[in-house]
């Protein structure tokens, strides 16, 4: 009996069917009493709550008991989730998810899966139950025969059925499920359902919509003129009328009818699941009622079983008690089958036979127990016995029966007709879905009865001529020739142009449409309107595609035919031709939803590079971004690459990314890359291994490249520290046979594009053909060693695709040496190529054969298009999967955010034919920036903490207490150092770049020590100079103290005389006077007065002792124009024309030892002509005059800076000795050079080099003369020893004198102290929170450059240009000052000198009662208190002891602390109104500090503008960069022989077809796109190619137009003219764009 006798279910039957007895006799009162209406509507209400309640037990089972209500989503499986369960025994509760998973894998094995006994009552094959007795004899026997045994209840619950486990999915699933369910059924040839009874209703339904996204090809035969013509169809399967053929079974027959059926379809595959296939049981719950329907598709060959493609439709159960099932089919069928176990009148089938038998369709009816062939009774009837007839017989019979049948007129079927079947639920009739589908016709409805070829033309039109157009001029902008600068305004303006059109022909009707449905329609009805459109969309170019595809694949083949036979005649070329034509037609015909989200991406492009506000009855363009990711995350793709184009609209994916990132958070993702040829199964490979969507039908290949994001699942996303993986689809690599060069560039640009986003790269190679697996694996070599020549490290398997015989271990160990040798021998070519060294493969990147090589079995069992998927096919994939996501495990993948920076990269650096050179790894640039700024929070905290100490120490050596200075008084460092260092390692080891960071750890944590080295260093010489200038004036000091102790006995022996005198001041003044003279004159004796440096006498007599004469001199110092020398614009007016040796007019000796002078013999007449220099006198030697000047001023004040000055004074000598050095330095440069230097020129360099030092020496200086002057000093203290002189007389007591003695002290040390300390204070606010100095040092030159800017300063200008350290020294000091004069500023920097104030009193208080008490504790004399009272204040104020033997009377020292503590309040008063103004006159200066911050940096100039290396670190191992770079007119450079201009930005000029001479003597011309090669200038600048629009420089260039011309002698014309765009742009807009250009 079939398997379909034993259960039968309440859909649609007549009856009771006999299942409902077994599984519970219904108890029913049968007396005659009761009415028979109601008994039988009795036992129907009460068999479908059995029914429902056995339906739940089901799903309870399965554990999928909530599931009616929250259905199975597509987003429930759209997860990276654990290896699906391989083992052949599972539990229950795993069943329905394995199913699943195995289905959506395409493994038709699904159906197959055992089941564990869980509990013992569960049972497929129980142990047989016994019944142990003690009994023997009759007992035995009667239980043998007894027929009380209740069976059923041995078996409480019978084995899982699987179509019971595969419709209870099916019925748990919401539409979008089912249909993915259904695809995926189809994919794997199995039956679908077609009419579904609904285990709760009981109602019939037609899952129409699951049907709607199969597509069937197929090849349909015909006889012509005597000769078979195939030809191919292709269609969704919804739309296809073709014959069915219904089978029927009337009773329980003892054959399958199902297994009958798999022989007609495919004799190798169970098609209809039937009682004889593995895990059939004799229970089954949801299948009866169920109508199955699945196609014959013939592939076009004699084997065909028939010769185009039919509809075979199952009804499972007994048809008899299916009444409204088997009334649809039959009706709707073109043939009926029926089969019945005897063919009698009067049994239970007979009514239905004869209702058939009399119907006009075709009648086959198919008898089990009757013998002999088939029989027609009349025409289309026909009977046939199957008593003791082979299946194959059987089978063969009825194909001809089938096939004679349908050869003739017979009705065909529509799956689309069974909407308009009475009875029936379709579920496209649910108003989610009709309000879905309605959205989706109003734009097909727009579309309708137009060519589609037009259809993109017409209603899309941002995205084809237009979009193609500003791509191929986007890109010619790396190729610029001629007039660069020029050329790139008029292509900027152009692709201004386009965006402008483009604005004006977007928002079409459909469009329109489009946007306002993707906006308004809630999330359900959204997906509905989707999928609607996908289906209507496609249904319009089906026929179109089809016919183009199939004259593409005959043109194809007669291209190839030609190759193969290396004919290169006409011939080959016109075919070529037209087969370009049809390709282009196939581009047009080609029409999808990703063209609808190419225009919505065009419209956003173009609107948001205008920033154009939406008109009137325009959508809101720029929520595009925004609609787009509420679709990317609920797994939609969404295009990368527009592959029609071959260009990634950047603008469109950035939008795209921020919009995800705020829905979902900066997530970490891993992105996984899939390579290979066309057509090569890579996007089939996807879909199944992560239930993704890639297009794979229609008859279309993936087109450029998609995205699409998968989750990780909850179950493992522990083991990972990424949220989800994100998949990149490429459309793959073409047939190079077939293609050329501009070919192999786009795949080129695809594979590296691609390569470098991924973490991981999959390589798919198709078949084992070699020369095409070679094909690929060079591109894709040469892409993994550019990956590695920019520093990223992508991971890479191998996916060796359609291999036969993959079992084979030698064989595959062959393949995979094969693989090896071919990819070293690729490395190798790909080395050349790349200017690369690398012997193989695994020195380009990791590699292991062993591991990295998968082979995949051919997708087919079989021959397609009957074939289902090979389950090796899903066995490989799932072993795939293990290996990726085991590799992952090791990845942190990486931002959105960083994704988002990543595609920039690539594509900015693909855009230029040198992508290494070219690639700017933003990324990389973002972190590294990061870390500078670090760095300098590391090393100001180092600073910072130093200065606190180098103040202490300094205090002490003023003192007296600190004689020598010894590495361990600076060991308080140390321990900042440390904390520094273990912020350092928490930076590195928990940063979330930390694996980008890594390549710098090491160079950062030597570059912390050697500057906190440096550090020690630095503040030990400072002090030892202290130490020796203590020492230098110990003689006088010494004078000193003896002095004033000499004054004041005198004072005090003289006042007791004139104490009745104490009110005559003129005679006190003449005794004091007296006194006064006498001591002065023993004091300085012998001592001469220092005088001040008579500078500008010095230097004129050093310079005529050179020989210069002495109006030379003062001319050049009348002009002033030597303090400008070293940004002087044009040095041809210090050039002779000739070398000078000795004659003026020497120019006409021996020519030949002229060779190689760069200025020829000029006769007077060209001299009269005023022949321009220019000609000769080029942009180089500018550079080398200017070079020179640098570095003798350098060297210069290097020397001067040696010398003692503030220990020994300033001597003439000093500038003696630079001069000769100097005037020697210029005869050095000159016999090195071609040209002669005037006289004019070394006169205004030494008075340059002499201004340059006059402010060091000066200040030197004049410490000396502070320490060591004694007339100085006796003059600045007569007025203080009067005031004490007269107290004495006045009869004040010696604490009183003491008092005020002690309070002039601390008076000069407080504001000393006071003022250092609120230096450092106020220097540390900046620091931290001033905008130009809390960043990097990128973040400094961009606010130099808005000072600039500002102030429109073009001397600013050319002193930054020229010297950019000391324009930002400038730059600083201005800032500071500037900050102090603010509001703000004045605040801060008064609280803290309050603060400091503050704490100075409470020191000097505190120290008054603490050496007070101790003196008065330890009765101690005058001495002692003072000697405590300096010992408490040692390390916080220069305080030197006051000799206390003039005060030896003194009795009380709390009278002695009042005194001082009277005049430290009005010291207070005073201090707490001190200027801020007082901060200049001391060691600490906030200027100063920062200065040594934030100058301490890279300072190397661009060879080709002169832009300043923006790295923190000053000897930096990276190559030097620079946010934006200049128009090389900014520098003078001019076009050779010529004094022409040359405006062009070197980040222009690398990317255009130009070249340049490295050299003003070189010969040799170096294309710019190679420029690293011109030398060591070059090699170690990063320069990228820029297409921004750097207005900054532009607008400096035409608003000093003028300036620039007159400082350089020269003239913007000819190439050099300045374009008008530039002189558009603004000071704002010049600004602004300072901001944009340094976001890193």
């Amino acid at each position: 009996m079939e398997e379909d006798d034993y259960n039968k279910t309440a859909g649609g039957r007549e009856s009771v069917p006999s299942a409902a007895n077994e599984r519970g006799t219904l108890d029913m009162d049968m007396s005659g009493n009761k009415d028979m209406k109601s008994v039988k509507l009795s036992e129907e209400i009460n068999m479908k709550k059995q029914y429902q309640r056995e339906t739940e037990a089901l799903l309870d089972r399965l554990h999928l008991p909530d599931k009616q209500q929250q259905k199975l989503s597509p987003a429930d499986f759209l997860k990276v989730g654990p290896p699906v369960k391989q083992n052949h025994d599972m539990s229950e509760k795993d069943v329905a998810h394995t199913f699943i998973q195995r289905l959506m894998m395409l493994d038709y094995r699904a159906r197959y899966i055992s089941v564990r006994q869980d509990s013992p009552e569960v049972s497929h094959s129980n142990p047989v139950e016994e019944f142990d007795t003690n009994d023997t004899g009759d007992n035995d026997l009667d239980a043998l025969y007894s027929t009380n045994v209740d069976f059923h209840q041995l078996n409480l619950k019978t084995h899982l059925h699987p179509m019971d486990v595969q419709m209870a999915v099916f019925h748990c699933s919401d539409s979008f499920f089912k249909q993915n369910m259904i695809t995926k059924l189809s994919q794997c040839q199995y039956a679908l359902p077609l009419l579904v009874p609904d285990p709760v209703t009981m109602n019939i339904g037609c899952p129409l919509w699951t049907f709607r996204q199969i597509r069937k090809t197929w090849k349909v035969t015909e006889m012509k003129d005597n000769s078979n013509i195939v030809t191919m169809k292709s269609m969704p399967i919804c739309e296809a009328e073709t014959p069915m053929v219904s089978f029927l079974r009337l009773g329980s027959p003892s054959l399958s009818k199902s297994e009958l059926m798999n022989t007609l379809i495919n004799d190798r595959h169970k098609t209809f699941f039937h009682r004889n296939c593995p895990g059939s049981t004799k229970s089954r719950h949801l299948m009866d009622g169920v109508a199955e329907i699945a196609w014959y598709c013939p592939a076009g060959k004699p084997s065909d079983a028939f010769t185009d493609c039919i509809a075979f439709c199952n009804l499972h159960g007994d048809a008899l008690s299916t009444v409204k099932q088997r009334d649809i089919l039959t009706d709707k069928s073109s043939v009926n089958v029926v089969l019945v176990q005897t063919l009698e009148q009067g049994d239970k089938s007979s009514a239905v036979i004869s209702a058939l038998h009399k119907s006009p369709k075709p009648l086959i009816i198919l008898i089990a127990d009757s013998d002999g062939g088939a029989v027609q009774m009349k025409k289309g009837k026909y009977k046939m016995g199957l008593n003791d007839r082979s299946q194959s017989n059987v089978s063969e019979e009825l194909k001809k029966i089938i096939g004679k049948i349908l050869s003739g007129p017979h009705e065909t079927f529509q799956l689309e007709s069974m909407a308009e079947v009475s009875g029936v639920k379709v579920d496209e009739d649910d108003k989610v879905c009709q309000k879905g589908k309605s959205a989706a016709m109003k734009i097909v409805d727009l579309l309708q009865g137009m060519d589609v070829s037009k259809i993109k033309d017409t209603y899309l039109p941002c995205q084809g001529q237009l979009w193609h157009e500003w791509c191929k001029i986007n890109k010619d902008l790396y190729h610029l020739k001629g007039n660069i600068e020029s050329e790139k305004c008029k292509k900027q303006q152009k692709l201004k142009q386009i965006r402008q059109d483009q604005c004006k022909v977007s928002c079409s009707k459909p469009m329109k449409s489009f946007i306002e449905s993707l906006s308004s329609l809630p999330t359900t009805e959204k997906d509905y309107f989707l999928k609607w459109t996908q289906i209507l969309i496609d249904a319009l170019s089906t026929d179109d595609l089809g016919s183009i595809l199939q004259k593409y694949d005959k043109k194809w083949a007669e291209v190839l035919d030609l190759k193969k036979t290396h004919d290169k005649s006409d011939l080959l070329k016109k075919k070529q031709t037209e087969l370009d034509e049809i390709s282009t037609q196939l581009q047009s015909a080609t029409f999808g939803l990703e063209h609808i989200f190419r225009e919505m991406e065009q419209i956003y492009e173009a609107h948001a590079s205008l920033q154009k506000q939406p008109e009137r009855g325009q959508t809101d363009w720029s929520k595009y971004p925004k609609l787009a990711a509420q679709l990317m995350i609920s797994g939609h793709p969404m295009e990368l690459m527009d592959g029609d184009a071959g260009h990634v609209p950047l603008t469109w994916i950035s939008g795209l990314l921020d919009e995800v990132i705020k829905k979902l958070g900066d997530r970490r993702v891993f992105v996984l890359s899939v390579l290979g040829v066309q057509s090569s199964g890579k996007s089939t490979m996807l879909n199944a291994m992560f239930g993704l969507q890639f297009a794979v039908s229609a008859g279309r290949c993936t087109k450029g490249a998609f995205m699409q994001l998968v989750e990780v699942s909850e179950e493992i996303k522990k083991d990972f520290e990424f949220d989800y993986v994100l998949v990149v689809d490429t459309e793959g690599l073409r047939a190079l046979e077939l293609e050329g060069k501009a070919t192999l560039h786009h795949d080129n640009e695809l594979a590296t594009f691609v390569v470098g986003l991924g973490n991981m790269t999959l390589i798919n190679i198709f078949g084992e053909n070699p020369a095409e697996m070679q094909d690929v694996l060079q591109i894709v070599v040469q892409a993994f060693m550019r990956m590695k020549k920019i520093k990223l490290s992508p991971s890479c398997v191998f996916v060796h695709q359609n291999v036969t015989d993959i079992a084979a271990k030698e064989k595959n160990m062959d393949g995979k040496r094969q693989l090896q040798k071919k990819l070293d021998k690729m490395a190798q070519l790909a080395a050349k190529e790349e200017d690369c060294d690398a012997e193989c493969f695994s020195d380009v990147i990791a590699f292991d054969v062993q591991r990295d090589v998968k082979y995949f079995a051919q997708l087919w069992e079989g021959s397609p298009p009957m074939a289902p998927p090979n389950p090796g096919y899903s066995e490989s994939v799932q072993e795939l999967k293990t290996t990726i996501l085991s590799k992952a495990k090791q990845s942190a993948g990486i931002t959105l955010s960083q994704f988002k920076s990543k595609i920039q990269d690539l594509w900015n650096a693909l855009m230029n034919e040198q992508f290494v050179f070219s690639f700017k790894n933003t990324l990389e640039i973002a972190v590294y920036r990061k870390l500078e700024v670090q760095y300098g929070n590391w090393t100001w905290t180092l600073r910072s903490n130093m200065l606190t100490i180098e103040n202490g120490l300094h205090t002490q050596i003023q003192n007296g207490n600190l004689h020598k200075l010894e590495l361990n008084h600076l060991q308080e460092s140390n321990k900042t150092y440390d904390e520094i260092k273990k912020a350092m390692t928490t930076y590195f080891d928990d940063d979330g770049d930390k694996d980008m960071l890594v390549q710098w750890r090491g160079r950062f944590e030597s570059k912390i020590k050697e500057f906190h080295d440096e550090l020690l260093r630095g503040v030990k010489k400072k002090l030892d100079e202290v130490i020796q200038q203590k020492k230098a004036r110990k003689k006088l000091d010494d004078k000193k103290t003896e002095f004033e102790n000499k004054l004041l006995q005198k004072s005090k022996e003289l006042a007791h005389q004139l104490k009745d005198k104490a009110n005559n001041e003129v005679e006190l003044e003449k005794q004091f006077n007296s006194v006064w003279s006498g001591l002065v004159r023993e004091l300085i004796a012998d001592i001469k007065p220092i005088k001040d440096i008579n500078y500008e006498e010095d230097q004129s007599t050093v310079l005529r002792e050179l020989g210069f004469e002495l109006a030379l001199i003062h001319e050049s110092k009348r002009s002033d124009k030597y303090k400008k020398i070293a940004e002087v614009g044009d040095y041809a007016h210090y050039v002779s024309l000739t070398k000078h040796h000795g004659h003026e007019n020497d120019m006409e000796s021996d020519t030949r030892g002229q060779r190689n002078r760069l200025f020829e013999f000029v006769s007077e007449q060209t001299k009269k002509m005023k022949y321009s220099w220019k000609g000769y006198f080029q942009h180089k030697e500018q550079q080398e005059i200017r070079s020179f000047i640098d570095d003798v001023e350098k060297q210069s004040l290097d020397a001067i800076k040696s010398k003692p000055v503030a220990t020994r004074g300033y001597s003439l000598t000093y500038l003696q000795e630079v001069a000769k050095d100097v005037k020697q330095k210029v005869t050095a440069f000159q016999s090195k050079s071609k040209y002669a230097l005037k006289k004019e020129f070394t006169v205004d360099l030494l008075l340059y080099v002499f201004h340059r030092a006059e402010r060091w020496l000066s200040e030197s200086h004049m410490t000396f003369k502070g320490n060591n002057d004694a007339h100085s000093y006796v003059e600045s203290k007569k007025m203080h020893y009067y005031n004490i002189f007269r107290s004495f007389c006045k009869g004040s007591s010696s604490a009183v004198v003491l008092g005020q003695l002690i309070c002039d002290k601390l008076k000069s040390s407080t504001v000393e102290a006071i003022c250092n300390k609120t230096a450092i204070d106020f220097t540390k606010e900046m620091k931290c929170n001033y905008p130009a100095f809390n960043g990097n040092r990128s973040n400094l030159e961009k606010h130099v450059l808005k000072s600039l800017a500002e102030k429109e300063d073009f001397n600013g200008f050319i002193t930054y240009i020229h010297h950019p350290r000391k324009q930002a020294e400038t730059y600083i000091r201005e800032e500071v000052e500037k900050y102090i004069s603010t509001k703000q500023g004045k605040e801060k920097a008064l609280n803290m000198l309050k603060k400091n104030v503050d704490d100075i009193n409470t020191l000097v208080s505190q120290a008054l009662y603490d050496a007070t008490e101790k003196v008065k504790t330890h009765t101690g004399d005058p001495d002692k208190w003072m000697e405590e009272f300096s010992s408490l204040l040692k390390d916080k104020l220069t305080f030197n002891t006051i000799s206390c033997q003039n005060f030896s009377d003194l009795n009380s020292f709390d009278f002695l602390k009042e005194e001082i503590e009277k005049g430290l309040v009005s010291i207070i008063e005073e201090l707490s109104s001190l200027s801020l103004d007082n901060m200049k006159k001391f060691r600490m200066k906030p200027d100063e500090i920062l200065i040594d911050q934030l100058c301490d940096c890279c300072w190397v100039k661009c060879p080709f503008c002169a832009a300043v290396c923006t790295n923190t670190i000053n000897d930096h191992t990276e190559d030097h960069s620079v946010p934006f770079h200049r128009s090389a007119a900014v520098m003078g450079w001019h076009i050779r022989n010529t004094v022409d201009l040359c405006i062009e930005f070197c980040t222009t000029s690398i990317a255009s077809d130009g070249s340049f001479y490295p050299a003003h003597d070189s010969e040799v011309v170096i294309p710019y796109k190679t420029y690293r090669t011109a030398g060591p200038n070059f090699a170690n600048w990063a320069i990228t190619p820029d297409g921004s629009k750097l207005e900054y420089w532009k607008w400096f260039v035409s608003r000093f137009e003028k300036e620039l011309e007159d400082h350089y002698g020269l003239k913007f014309q000819g190439y050099g003219e300045i374009p008008s765009e530039w002189k558009t742009h603004s000071k704002e807009q010049a600004i602004k764009s300072l901001d944009e250009m340094f976001k890193l």
